[in-house]
């Protein structure tokens, strides 16, 4: 059995007939997302997980800052890598210059599915 699925743009558990909804990628959803959306330290119970992305909420949206989240986005997924749930991880930007940067990040589980997952970076 899976996780349960924490919905990207919400932040809430998803529901479907009122139980919640399986993480269809064996947990690695949830893994990315909690170490995307996590400061990074903020943890009590791994001060290792997280990221830095919360830095760039006051960044203008410049092509510095893209290098930057997805140099963040790479070092926080790291540990996925080490405990071997995944194969291999590789990280994109997307500026569509509406305040929001798109990181499109692709995982190759351990089991050589691919998975891609979209996450929101807030810039001015």
């Amino acid at each position: 059995m899976s996780d349960a699925w924490i919905n990207p743009v919400t932040g809430d558990y998803e529901l479907t007939l009122g139980a919640p909804a399986r993480d269809a990628a064996a947990g690695l959803a949830n893994a990315v997302y909690l170490r995307l959306m996590t400061p990074l330290g903020s943890y009590w119970g791994d001060a290792e997980l997280g990221s830095r992305l919360h830095e760039l909420q006051r960044e203008k949206d410049l092509a510095r800052v893209a290098v930057l989240a997805r140099q963040y986005a790479e070092q926080a997924l790291a540990p996925i890598l080490v405990d071997g749930r995944a194969l291999a991880i590789d990280v994109a930007t997307e500026r569509p210059g509406n305040g929001r940067m798109h990181l499109l990040i692709e995982v190759t589980a351990a089991s050589g599915e691919r998975l891609t997952f979209t996450h929101p970076v807030t810039v001015l």
